[in-house]
């Protein structure tokens, strides 16, 4: 016998459960599941069975471009809560087809721990983010057929609602939209953003219902008259039509880990551009349902975690218990400027220098107040002496530590990082304490959150970004929250300065006020809302057989 050595090897060499039976394990009937196929279902947003579970948030430090494991190990402790007698539920993010055919590949854990099926989770799933692009680009379409009947006062030169799809593309950044004769359109300046940064998307999954859904599709700003007027969606009548597009995709997805843990898989933000984690109406279905919901927030705790107190928390109320800080020897090298290529080779020195991107992020999560445990990920690659010195210095700084082998030992290898998170989850009480006031000015809230999240000395504004703000203000957004687009590679703006950067001046180019998910957007760097693919894209190993199997996909 082969034994399975890929995740997709892996995934296939396992006997999936019918999803009735990984239904049962939460008291779901059969009438609670709408069915896509024998192995996932969708699920009403009011199921409740009256628990009251406790939420874990599982963010992580600054990663290498291939990510460091935290869904693998969210999938592992959700399996491994089981284990222990615990009913646990794990709330995911939808994978995008942008990485997945880009760098980092599919979202769906790896190993023996993993959510399935997940060539169906990792591809098109139950159609969500067609959903979200066809809402989005109807929004699009209405717009410019406005214009072209001339039935709107938008002024073409202010459009700012583009078009999305949900594969990088840049060539598709910048372009001119309705070039021909007159019954093409009016010819204007466009794009195309990635379907996880449509503001549709954070939209969905800020929304508690039906009808929020619908009054946030209808508060988007697609763009302004000439004299500087906002025109939404509800100016244009779009949003009925957009809510019935997302109706389906408003349930969230049920699926299960390889072993058998119900998986709830629904919404894909961003968390470099949007708040980067899964919908309230899926987390909170979850707690209803199990005694631990384990939920992630994208990339480190500078981006996911800071979003998901200041602004998830605040908009559903959800309170942590206790939070799981995902570190690899792999980063803290990375960070110590060890070469990428040699991330697998033992060296204790460069990992002492990355300690301090590690205590930045444990400093941070101690500022909100919430019990942390960190999970050191653990590599066959890495060295005892690595994993002793990183242990002794967590003990040090005061943080709960346990390594975990999630990879190849599912949820028997978190066995020990499961027992410390019960203690430090029943032990929390739920409070934080968020970063900033909403009543700061917006400019106050991004400095807060330069400062304590990144370790900035101070913020800049671009003209341009100063622009922006009086505009939100006009919109009334000013007591909004801030979400900041910035770089995952780095605490800085730059993602080449790695480690624990001090002293820089965090730059905000430009501000992008989101009035139907809530917030605004500060973005800075050189970040954009359309990625590119490397030189080398995952999709080059992507294939299918002659049995249709799909290969090279992890």
């Amino acid at each position: 016998m082969t034994y399975p050595r890929t995740d997709i090897e892996i995934a296939r060499s396992v006997k999936l459960r019918p999803i009735g039976e990984v239904a049962a394990r939460l008291d779901l009937e059969p009438d609670d599941l709408h069915l896509y196929g024998p192995y996932k279902a969708k699920l009403d947003p009011a199921l409740d069975r009256g628990r009251q579970g406790k939420l874990v948030l599982v963010t992580a430090i600054n990663p290498t471009r291939a990510g460091e494991g935290k869904t693998t190990c969210t999938v592992g402790l959700g399996q491994a809560l089981w284990h222990l007698g615990h009913r646990s539920v794990i709330a995911l993010r939808e994978p995008s087809l942008g990485p997945c055919m880009g760098v980092k590949g599919g979202a769906t854990g790896g190993g023996w721990s993993q959510v399935l099926p997940m060539e169906d989770i990792n591809l098109h799933f139950t159609g969500d983010l067609h959903a979200i692009t066809a809402a989005h680009n109807l929004l699009a379409a209405m717009a410019d057929n406005a214009l072209h009947h001339g039935t709107t006062d938008l002024d073409p030169r202010r459009v700012t609602w583009k078009r999305v799809q949900d594969v990088n593309d840049r060539a598709l950044r910048h372009l001119v939209a309705g070039l021909g004769d007159r019954t093409d359109g009016v010819p204007r300046q466009t794009g195309f953003d990635i379907t996880a940064a449509s503001e549709v998307m954070a939209a969905l999954c800020l929304a508690t219902d039906l009808d929020d859904l619908r009054a946030r599709m209808g508060r988007f700003v697609v763009g302004y008259t000439a004299e500087r007027e906002p025109v939404t969606a509800a100016d244009l009548g779009a949003a009925g039509a957009m809510t019935a597009l997302l109706r389906d995709a408003f349930r969230p997805n049920l699926v299960q880990t390889l072993e058998g843990t119900p998986a709830i898989i629904h919404g894909g933000p961003f968390a470099n551009i949007a708040h980067g984690t899964n919908s309230v109406v899926a987390t909170r279905m979850a707690l209803r349902l199990a005694d631990y919901v384990l939920t992630e927030a994208g990339f480190g705790a500078d981006l996911g975690a800071e979003k998901f107190f200041d602004i998830v928390s605040r908009q559903s109320g959800f309170a942590p218990r206790a939070v799981v800080l995902v570190a690899t020897v792999r980063a803290l090298k990375l960070n110590g400027s060890a070469d990428a290529d040699d991330l697998a080779t033992p060296d204790v020195a460069a990992l002492e220098r990355g300690l301090c991107n590690l205590d930045h992020h444990i400093e941070l999560l101690q500022r909100f107040g919430v019990p942390t445990l960190v999970m050191l990920n653990r590599f066959s690659t890495d060295g005892d002496d690595e994993v002793a010195r990183l242990r002794a210095h967590c003990e040090a700084k005061g943080a709960r530590f346990a390594e975990a082998d999630v990879w190849a030992g599912g949820g028997e290898g978190a066995l020990d990082a499961a027992r410390a998170l019960v203690e430090l989850a029943d032990a929390g009480d739920g409070r934080f304490t968020p970063l900033y006031d909403l009543e700061d000015s917006p400019e106050e809230k991004i400095r807060k959150v330069a400062q304590a999240a990144y370790g900035a000395a101070d913020v800049a504004f671009t003209a341009q970004a100063r622009r922006d703000l009086r505009q939100a203000r006009a919109l009334g957004m000013a007591n909004a929250p801030v979400c900041i687009a910035k770089t995952p590679a780095s605490l800085s703006d730059d993602p080449k300065r790695l480690g624990r950067p001090t002293g820089f001046t965090l730059t905000v180019r430009e501000v992008v006020a989101c009035a139907g998910a809530g917030f605004l957007v500060p973005i800075t760097g050189d970040l954009m809302r359309m990625p590119g693919l490397p030189k080398r894209p995952a999709a080059l190993s992507i294939d299918v057989d002659a049995d249709g199997q799909i290969t090279g996909l992890a």
